[in-house]
């Protein structure tokens, strides 16, 4: 449905910790009905090719979101009105368009890898140009930059784990409920 797919049909090797689905994330409650993760499907596509190309080299993705409908933005927006972390709903995110995917990289065993902060903390140690995490950390950053990069996702300077399919713009803003897209998918 309007080109989203599952993420877990395309790349099923992926590590999924869909943190919206429990109340381990930055607002503190659920906010999605189950564990989903749906893309637009060239997005997914080139995630897959990033998933295949990371295990080459003994590590792979853990993905924490990706399509996100605009009713979570709008609480969102609500819970921290900062365009640095939050999208203004009145605009929508890249997100909403299922055109946007959260990361990180795992070991050959699915373990998360050392990264400069964890998932959704919001401040300087999450910055592209924060330097302060141990060596290790900047190198898993940076080897997760690379691989994005290298399939053509785009970053976000503010979040190390942010990536846009680079079509992102020519995506509708969505308000689908998950519950809709199974029924489609």
């Amino acid at each position: 449905m309007y080109g989203l797919v599952d993420l877990r049909l395309i790349s099923p090797s992926i590590v999924f910790d869909i943190r919206y689905a429990t109340a381990n994330n930055f607002v503190g409650k659920v906010l999605y009905p189950a564990p989903f993760c749906f893309l637009q499907e060239a997005a997914a596509w080139r995630l897959d090719k990033v998933e295949r190309a990371l295990r080459k080299k003994g590590m792979g993705l853990k993905v924490f979101d990706g399509y996100r409908p605009l009713s979570v933005t709008k609480i969102f927006w609500e819970f921290l009105p900062d365009p640095c972390y939050c999208a203004d709903p009145a605009k929508g995110s890249r997100h909403n368009r299922g055109a946007s995917v959260d990361a990180a990289l795992v070991d050959a065993f699915g373990q998360e890898l050392l990264m400069p902060s964890g998932y959704d903390v919001m401040g300087e140690r999450a910055h592209l140009s924060y330097r302060g995490a141990p060596k290790e950390a900047l190198l898993n950053r940076e080897r997760l930059q690379e691989a994005m990069r290298e399939a053509g996702f785009l970053h976000w300077e503010e979040e190390w784990w942010h990536f846009d399919d680079p079509d992102w713009e020519s995506y509708p803003v969505l308000d689908l409920t998950f519950e809709q897209l199974q029924r489609f998918s």
